[in-house]
């Protein structure tokens, strides 16, 4: 079981740091559109851009989130923390909806935490001579 949370902590990293590459394009896009705005021709489409512009920040800075929270759920993973699992499986809950590639990993991740075995490395270690 874990070298199924390694190379899970592996895939969440990677879906971070995707997540985040993605946050941070669609910024610099938001940054683009809003430098429109200050050439002569921004006056006559000053809403498209500010719409433009304001939904790619909001994607943007929700990639961003999303990214750091896969790569911190990750990094709990890898230490094997109880706050890691919990993590996970919520991330792996809204990762299904996400097709195809977060489907298969919130499946995974599911499959390897809600397991006996999975819960059992999370557990905290029982104390001896008790």
């Amino acid at each position: 079981m874990e070298r199924h949370i390694g190379l899970l902590a592996i895939l969440n990293s990677l879906w971070g740091a995707l997540a985040m590459l993605v946050g941070v394009s669609m910024l610099l896009l938001s940054a683009g559109a809003m430098a429109i705005l200050v050439a002569p021709e921004g006056r006559t489409v000053g809403f498209a851009v500010g719409l433009t512009a304001g939904t790619f920040a909001v994607i943007g800075i929700f990639s961003v989130l999303w990214g750091g929270a896969h790569l911190w759920a990750a990094a709990r993973l890898r230490r094997h923390h109880a706050s890691g699992r919990v993590l996970a499986l919520g991330l792996a809950v809204v990762n299904l909806l996400i097709l195809p590639f977060g489907t298969a990993l919130g499946i995974y991740a599911m499959w390897v935490l809600l397991t006996n075995e999975g819960r059992r490395v999370f557990e905290p270690p029982i104390a001896a001579g008790r």
